[in-house]
C-alpha cells in the first residue's frame, strides 16, 4: 500500500484535536491567505501536495485544482466518488481589529467545544472540508474507490470556479458536497441566486459653517449567512441607519458627508456608520431623537440582537457633503429596499423560498454603490425579487446592473447517494438525519448544468455565525463528520 507524505506537527492547541489528520490540514489551511478571488496561495499549496503525494493534480483554466486519488486495493468496484469543496473564505472582522486578509493567517482558538477565531471570520466554510479532502488523499489506511477532489475557485463572490468548470474535467458520477453546516443534515437542494448593484453619482457641495456635524454608529449586531440566516430575525446595520437618517430628515435639514456599511453581499450587515450633519438648533433635539430610537430598536430586537449598540458623537466641522437631491434619493432607496425572507416554501415546511438582503453601502470615486443579494429555489421569484430591487433603485435615479445569475439545485428524492448516506448514518449513530434543502447557494447547481448525469448530496460538521467573526465550528461534530464521510466512501 503506498505511503503519503504528511508532515506533523503542534503548533496549537487545533493540532492536538481528533481527528488529528484533519484538524492539522484545517490548522495548515488556517495558516494561508484565500480571500476569494485571491486565492494563489492556497492553490500552490494544493498543488504542491498532490504533487509531493504522487497523485494525479490538474489545475484548470478558472484555477480549480482537481486531485485524483486511485481506489484502495480490493475497493476497485466501487463507483468514482467526486468530493468538493471551495478554496475561498469569507473575510470579515471586527472593526477594532487590525488584520489584513491578503497577508496574514487566520488565528484559530479552541473555547470549549467550538473552535474559533481571533477577531476575523474562521474559514471553517468552506476550509474544514478543504482540510477533510486532504487527509482523505493523504490516508494510507483508509477504504474508498477512485476519487475526484475538486477544489473551486471563488465560491463566495461570484460561484466562479463552478461557473467556468470544464465539462470534461470530471468523470464521477457521484458528487459529495462538503460545505455543508449542520451536523445530523443531509441536504439535496438549493436556493438560485444573483445580485443586483445600484450606483449613483453625487455632487459634493460647501458646508454650511451653522451646521452640527455627527458621527453615528450601528455595531454589535450578529451579521450571519445572508441566506442560512436571514430567516432569524437579525437586524441589518444598513437598515437600522437608514431608518434614523431618513426620519431625522423628515424634521429637519440632513445632510450627509459619508456613509459606509456592511461589506460582503453574502453577509447580514453587521455595522455601519455615517458622518452627517444638521442645523446647530436641532442639536439637542437629534440626541433625543435618538434616544428615543434606540429604545425603539432594542425593544423590537431583545431577542435576537441583545448586544446592538448605537451611539452619537459630535464631529468637527466638515469642509463638504453631498448634494441635497443625492442625499434625499439615497436615503429613499435605503427605506424603501426590501431587505429579508419575501416568501416562506409552500412544499418544505421551515424553508425559505425567497429572500433578499441589503448587504452594504459604499462612496467611492464620486459614487455610491448599494450592494444587493437576491436568492430563491424559484428560478421565476428569484428574477421577481430582484426587479423589485431594480426597481427601488431606478426611482432613485441610480444605475442598476445584475450579476450572473446561478441556478438552484432541484432536490432529487429518488437519489442513491442519499439513500446511501443516510443508511449509512442511522447505522453509525442510531438515529436518522434529516433530509432537506437550504437557502443559500452550494455550487451543486452550476455542476448540474455541465454534468446532468451527477447524483449528490450536501453534508458538513455544525457551524454557527459563519460570514461573520462570530463563526465557530464544533469540534464534536467534525469528528461525528470524518466518521461519516470515511464510512460512506466504503459503501459507494
Amino acid at each position: 500500500m503506498r505511503t503519503f507524505f504528511i508532515l506533523k506537527e503542534k503548533n496549537s492547541m487545533i493540532t492536538e484535536l481528533e481527528p488529528s489528520e484533519v484538524f492539522y490540514y484545517f490548522n495548515e489551511i488556517c495558516k494561508i491567505p484565500r480571500p476569494s478571488k485571491k486565492e494563489e496561495k492556497i492553490r500552490a499549496f494544493l498543488i504542491d501536495f498532490g504533487l509531493k503525494n504522487q497523485l494525479e493534480t490538474i489545475v484548470d483554466k478558472t484555477g480549480n485544482v482537481l486531485i485524483r486519488k486511485p481506489a484502495t486495493k480490493g475497493f476497485e468496484h466501487l463507483s468514482t466518488v467526486i468530493l468538493q469543496a471551495h478554496i475561498d473564505m469569507v473575510c470579515e472582522k471586527n472593526s477594532d481589529v487590525v488584520h489584513d486578509f491578503e497577508t496574514e493567517s487566520i488565528k484559530p482558538y479552541v473555547d470549549g467545544e467550538w473552535i474559533r477565531a481571533k477577531g476575523t471570520t474562521l474559514g471553517a466554510d468552506n476550509g474544514i472540508g478543504m482540510a477533510a479532502m486532504l487527509a482523505v488523499l493523504a490516508s494510507s489506511d483508509l477504504q474508498h474507490g477512485n476519487l475526484e477532489c475538486l477544489f473551486t475557485y471563488d465560491e463566495e463572490t461570484g460561484l466562479t470556479g463552478a461557473f467556468n468548470l470544464d465539462a470534461d474535467l470530471l468523470s464521477g458520477k457521484i458528487l459529495i458536497n462538503l460545505d455543508s453546516e449542520e451536523d445530523g443534515e443531509f441536504f439535496i437542494g438549493c436556493a438560485g441566486g444573483l445580485d443586483t448593484i445600484a450606483k449613483m453619482p453625487y455632487r459634493s457641495e460647501n458646508a454650511d459653517d451653522k451646521m452640527f456635524f455627527f458621527n453615528m454608529n450601528v455595531k454589535g449586531l450578529k451579521g450571519g449567512h445572508s441566506g442560512d440566516d436571514i430567516d432569524k430575525g437579525r437586524g441589518n446595520a444598513n437598515k437600522i441607519l437608514a431608518r434614523f437618517l431618513w426620519q431625522t430628515s423628515q424634521k429637519t435639514d440632513l445632510r450627509i458627508v459619508k456613509i459606509d456599511g456592511g461589506n460582503l453581499r453574502n453577509a447580514i450587515a453587521r455595522e455601519a456608520s455615517v458622518t452627517a450633519a444638521v442645523p446647530f438648533s436641532y442639536r439637542e433635539p437629534l440626541r433625543v431623537d435618538l434616544n428615543l430610537f434606540i429604545y425603539d430598536v432594542e425593544t423590537e430586537l431583545k431577542h435576537t440582537e441583545p448586544d446592538v449598540e448605537i451611539t452619537l458623537e459630535s464631529e468637527v466641522a466638515q469642509a463638504e457633503f453631498i448634494d441635497k437631491k443625492s442625499s434625499t434619493n439615497l436615503l429613499n432607496m435605503l427605506m424603501a429596499c426590501p431587505h429579508g425572507v419575501v416568501r416562506m416554501s409552500d412544499t418544505m415546511k421551515g424553508l425559505v423560498e425567497t429572500s433578499t438582503n441589503l448587504a452594504s453601502i459604499k462612496m467611492k470615486c464620486g459614487e455610491i454603490e448599494i450592494a444587493t443579494s437576491q436568492r430563491s429555489s424559484i428560478e421565476s421569484s428569484k428574477f421577481d425579487i430582484a426587479n423589485v430591487v431594480e426597481s427601488v433603485f431606478l426611482l432613485g435615479g441610480a444605475g442598476v446592473s445584475h450579476s450572473a445569475a446561478y441556478p438552484g439545485w432541484t432536490p432529487n428524492p429518488s437519489s442513491e447517494i442519499v439513500k446511501t448516506s443516510a443508511k449509512v448514518y442511522r447505522n453509525l449513530f442510531g438515529e436518522d438525519p434529516k433530509i432537506r434543502a437550504i437557502h443559500a447557494g452550494l455550487e451543486c447547481g452550476l455542476f448540474l448544468e455541465k454534468y446532468p448525469h451527477l447524483d449528490m448530496v450536501s453534508f458538513g460538521p455544525t457551524m454557527q455565525g459563519v460570514h461573520s467573526p462570530n463563526e465557530r465550528l464544533n469540534i464534536k461534530s467534525t469528528q461525528r463528520f470524518w466518521t461519516l464521510l470515511t464510512s460512506i466512501l466504503k459503501e459507494v
